[in-house]
């Protein structure tokens, strides 16, 4: 081995525990972002689908709106015809799946019902529980995932909770998982906002019908 290689060696071997030091310190807010630690210690609705995970995140964003405004960009979430995921639809198709983010109320998918399934991409999710204006949850068919959405409405502001529950049969898969989650925070983080500039933007032309 060479003196250039062994170098190169060293410093990989370095940036590795580096890494290892500092990703758990980077990892919280990661998995939290926006949310309080209430919020990310609380139990929240959905959590019962899947009661031991290996991953937890819960984000969160406060929307000047009230909860009505909020629940039809939830209720419509989905790939083409749905409405969309409301972020960076150029990345998801690269991702390969069918999502077309909407700036409109779709009157057709306003009645989401427990049972009802939907792609997102190679998992296919059931929603499992339903309270208008309250709770949305999927859970992929396998039972590995669960995604729900709360909504915690105030003197008229909503407060918008977003947690995955993952559970992941291998080592290799936990590990793997690991370098997808600022991934995950970058798509979610621009859902949230995007779900609140719609509901914000629904709310206004509700009081202001001129």
């Amino acid at each position: 081995m060479t003196l250039s290689s062994r170098r190169g060696r060293r410093i990989a071997l370095a940036l590795v525990a580096a890494l290892g030091v500092f990703y758990p310190l980077l990892r919280r807010p990661i998995l939290t972002w926006g949310a309080t630690s209430e919020e990310a210690a609380s139990r929240l609705p959905g959590d019962e689908l899947l009661e031991v995970a290996d991953g937890v995140s819960t984000r969160a964003i406060t929307i000047d709106a009230p909860a009505a405004s909020v629940w039809p960009w939830l209720a419509q979430m989905g790939p083409s015809p749905r409405g969309g995921a409301y972020t960076y639809d150029w990345i998801e198709k690269l991702l390969g799946l069918d999502m077309h983010s909407v700036d409109r109320v779709l009157p057709e998918f306003q009645d989401p019902q427990v049972g009802d399934m939907l792609d997102l991409g190679a998992s296919r999710m059931r929603f499992e529980r339903v309270e208008p204006g309250h709770v949305i949850a999927w859970r992929s068919e396998d039972g590995n995932w669960v995604w729900a959405f709360v909504l915690e409405e105030q003197d008229g502001t909503t407060r918008l909770i977003s947690r995955n529950r993952f559970r992941q049969p291998t080592l290799a898969a936990r590990i793997g998982m690991l370098p997808m989650e600022p991934g995950s925070l970058v798509m979610e983080r621009r859902m949230l906002h995007g779900i609140k500039e719609r509901a914000e933007r629904l709310a206004s032309e509700a009081s202001d019908p001129t």
